[in-house]
């Protein structure tokens, strides 16, 4: 076989190499902008670390006991045995212990004491900490910790500063006021605890720190600091880019993609809430 004797510059292995280089760092790019990468919403559906609260720090669910024949016809006493902070719960926790030797732990109510007496049943007495049925609640008392269906151990007005108020009974159940001032009916048989959840003001005091913010956003799993979107690359946010172009819609459909579900979610209404004419 003939041996070709070809005279190859190093000019033109030069320029043919930076073609090649040009080729396959195009390609790179290309699948870069295709796939784009994982945004922070599909990270924190992964639940890494990152986005994980420290539930281990946890003391208890905050939840009164099983309703029982007795506390419907009479009334049990208890003893708040200890008030303590517990991590991500902005309201003291109190460890409330009953006669019966059973004892649960609620949010502790303004004016609350370690060695306060309560009570907990239908004949129990309208006294900060008493726990009893919303039928047995005199209109105008405020409760907390209020089931929203008997026998759930508490839902509504837990947080601290919160309350909500009494305001009639009617044949459609007892009719209380919310905190956010809309009302609502519910059954006579769900229990409240006759108070305010303490720690009211909690917002009032700035943290001057953001070390202080972090650990406490830390505390509850959430992510602090958190970027904008419009400051994003246009790799890491649907709504990132430095070229302004024109707006884009934030409603976004329930069923889209992880790297698309983000703003406004099947939203119904979007812009300002606009009042009602009476």
């Amino acid at each position: 076989m003939p041996v070709l004797n070809l005279a190859i510059s190093s000019k033109t292995v030069g320029c043919c190499a930076i073609i090649v280089l040009y080729i396959g760092l195009g390609s790179i790019y290309e699948g870069e902008k295709a796939m784009g990468k994982r945004i922070r919403v599909q990270r924190r559906g992964r639940g890494s670390s990152t986005f994980r609260a420290s539930t281990h720090k946890r003391t208890a669910p905050v939840q009164y006991l099983p309703i029982s024949k007795r506390e419907l016809e009479g009334a049990f006493n208890g003893e708040i045995q200890d008030i303590f902070h517990e991590p991500g719960r902005g309201a003291p926790l109190a460890l409330v212990k009953l006669e019966t030797g059973e004892s649960y732990y609620t949010a502790a109510p303004e004016g609350a004491y370690v060695g306060q007496q309560v009570q907990m049943g239908s004949k129990a007495p309208i006294d900060i900490g008493s726990v009893l049925p919303l039928q047995h609640v005199p209109d105008g008392t405020m409760v907390c910790n209020i089931e929203r269906t008997p026998g759930d151990g508490g839902k509504i007005s837990r947080s601290s500063g919160s309350y909500a108020l009494v305001v009639g009974h009617t044949p459609q159940g007892v009719m209380i006021k919310l905190p956010s001032g809309r009302t609502r009916y519910l059954n006579t048989l769900c229990r409240a605890m006759i108070g305010v959840i303490s720690g009211a003001g909690r917002l009032d005091k700035p943290f001057l720190k953001a070390g202080a913010r972090f650990h406490m956003m830390k505390a509850k799993g959430r992510v602090y600091p958190r970027t904008r979107g419009v400051a994003m690359v246009a790799a890491a946010h649907p709504y990132g880019s430095s070229k302004r172009g024109a707006r884009k819609v934030t409603t976004v459909s329930r069923h889209a993609p992880p790297g698309k579900k983000v703003g406004l979610i099947a939203a119904r209404k979007t812009g300002r809430k606009r009042r009602r004419r009476a």
